[in-house]
């Protein structure tokens, strides 16, 4: 499968809110450097599937919205819009925040990311 697709389906699944799920994108060695509205944060596989479980019980749903998407053999790089529904207020989905990041992938995984994002 190629980089692109890899990363498209990442982005489409409910990875964000599932670490199970999340756990079967990321390789074992994935690093995600992120550069936030509120800091820097280097998160490896254990606080990736953590964030994730964290995602689970503060939304009730997620959506990611694919405004850009380059592939250059195995880096991609996406940029997208981050919806969620919080658990409080099901009905009104809302933007988490703005985010652009690039992937390089190993063995068809996850494997390291240059993440940045904005809050709306």
């Amino acid at each position: 499968m190629k980089a692109k697709e890899i990363v498209k389906n990442f982005y489409k699944s409910d990875a964000f809110r599932d670490n199970e799920l999340l756990d079967t994108f990321i390789h074992p060695d994935v690093t995600l450097d992120w550069n936030s509205s509120k800091g820097f944060l280097q998160l490896n596989r254990e606080e990736m599937l953590k964030l994730a479980s964290e995602m689970q019980k503060a939304y009730y749903s997620s959506r990611i919205y694919i405004t850009h998407i380059l592939e250059e053999e195995n880096t991609v790089s996406v940029r997208y819009i981050h919806y969620v529904k919080t658990i409080e207020n099901p009905r009104e989905e809302m933007i988490l925040a703005h985010f652009m990041v690039i992937w390089e992938l190993k063995g068809e995984k996850l494997y390291r990311g240059f993440q940045m994002s904005q809050l709306t």
